[in-house]
C-alpha cells in the first residue's frame, strides 16, 4: 500500500482525491493545514502533495521544511497551485514536481504513479 499525505484546505478537492486513490492500493492522509508537517507529527508517506495556498502557512514553506528534514528529504513533494509562477517557486523550494490547477484526473493519477512506483 502506497501512503500519500495530501495537504489541501479545500475539502471538495481532498474528497475527490481520496476517492481517486482508494485502498487497497493507496492510503491517503489528509490535512487541511501544514502544521502537523511542520511539527513532524505524521507517519512517513511515499509521497507528499501540498497545496501552495493554505491557511496560516505557505505550502512552499512546508516543502522547504520537508526537504531540510533528515526523515523526509528523500520523499517526493508535488506542489499544486493555480499560480502561474508556481513552477519556479516550487523548484527553489525543493519540490520534485508541480501540478497546475485545474488539472485532469488522468494527469494527477499519472503523477502519483510516477512518484509511488
Amino acid at each position: 500500500m502506497k501512503k500519500i499525505i495530501l495537504v489541501e484546505d479545500d475539502e471538495s478537492i481532498s474528497d475527490a482525491f481520496s476517492m481517486a486513490f482508494e485502498a487497497p492500493e493507496y492510503k491517503v492522509t489528509w490535512y487541511d493545514s501544514g502544521y502537523n508537517l511542520l511539527k513532524n507529527d505524521y507517519e512517513l508517506p511515499d509521497l507528499f502533495i501540498l497545496d501552495r495556498q493554505l491557511p496560516g502557512v505557505d505550502g512552499l514553506d512546508i516543502c522547504r521544511h520537508l526537504k531540510r528534514s533528515q526523515q523526509s528529504k528523500n520523499i517526493p513533494v508535488v506542489m499544486i497551485s493555480a499560480s502561474l509562477n508556481i513552477i519556479a517557486l516550487s523548484k527553489r523550494a525543493g519540490a520534485d514536481d508541480v501540478l497546475l490547477k485545474p488539472y485532469r484526473l488522468a494527469v494527477l493519477r499519472a503523477m502519483v504513479h510516477k512518484y509511488t512506483n
